[in-house]
């Protein structure tokens, strides 16, 4: 037997090391997140005690009930959550529409046209920035939601994205739908948006991380604490309750919580669409 377990460990040993070094990598990504989540039931007395306490002494809900009373992070949420919705749904129909044209039509200058929409992807956002908040205020959209959700309609990573996908969809599909009386209109919506699930999946986890977790943009154009988004509030938090780290910490673990929510169901979804968008086209 000793020599049976002496042989196992040798032919094992590192499939252990491996699961040892990745459970130490995940002990050390989830403790500031483990660490922020306790400290938002701790008083402020415990916060600020040293040494510090991995489990609340006493258990508060105050930094909640502030983060909803006073900070008016509620109210922040709503916003960030239409906005959120909005753009994501901008950007999947527009995604969705190019890639098909890019991907099934054949026309002068298309594929110049791609190039140049792969080129933008190159441009900082932070180039156009002024001429682009010029133009908002040009429409008057500046300290409204439009002036967020407008200029972020177009996508070039789900032109792309979504180029990549369709063009591996077989033409067979849509001739047979032509023959039997479809237009282009009930072609796409019919047809291809129900074939690119994994792909817009995939496009929308991309969109929800970036449009949630934005600050710049919404800080600079809107004026009025009740437009805020859940960034701009969160830095707002930094001059008004400078002390308060549990106020803080509860804002950030309900700045945080929706996006671990969404990725934890629709992780599946988007780890197929990434792999068969590279694996098609």
């Amino acid at each position: 037997m000793g020599l049976l377990s002496m042989a196992y460990v040798r032919r094992h040993w590192r499939t252990w090391l491996v699961w040892l070094l990745l459970s130490i990598g995940a002990v050390a990504m989830l403790l500031p997140f483990y660490w922020m989540v306790i400290t938002t039931f701790k008083p402020q007395a415990e916060i600020m005690r040293l040494p510090v306490t991995w489990w609340p002494n006493t258990f508060t809900l105050k930094h909640w009930q502030d983060a909803f009373r006073v900070a008016n992070f509620g109210r922040y949420f709503l916003n960030s959550l239409f906005i959120t919705v909005a753009i994501i749904a901008g950007n999947l129909l527009t995604s969705a529409m190019a890639g098909y044209i890019f991907a099934k039509f054949k026309f002068r200058g298309r594929d110049l046209l791609f190039i140049l929409v792969l080129g933008s992807l190159m441009v900082p956002f932070y180039v156009p920035l002024i001429p682009l908040y010029d133009l908002m205020v040009r429409f008057h959209w500046d300290n409204s939601f439009w002036g967020i959700i407008i200029p972020y309609l177009y996508s070039p990573m789900g032109i792309f994205l979504l180029r990549q996908y369709i063009h591996a969809i077989p033409n067979d599909l849509m001739d047979a739908a032509r023959m039997d009386g479809a237009n282009e209109f009930d072609i796409f919506f019919r047809l291809i948006l129900p074939l690119c699930g994994p792909a817009l999946a995939a496009l929308a986890i991309f969109a929800l991380a970036y449009t949630w977790n934005d600050f710049l943009w919404p800080f600079i154009v809107l004026d009025d604490p009740k437009l805020y988004t859940l960034p701009v509030g969160l830095a707002r938090l930094r001059g008004r309750f400078s002390a308060d780290y549990g106020l803080v910490m509860a804002a950030s673990v309900i700045t945080t919580l929706p996006l671990l929510i969404f990725f934890f169901f629709a992780q599946k979804r988007f780890v197929e669409g990434i792999t068969m968008t590279g694996m098609k086209g």
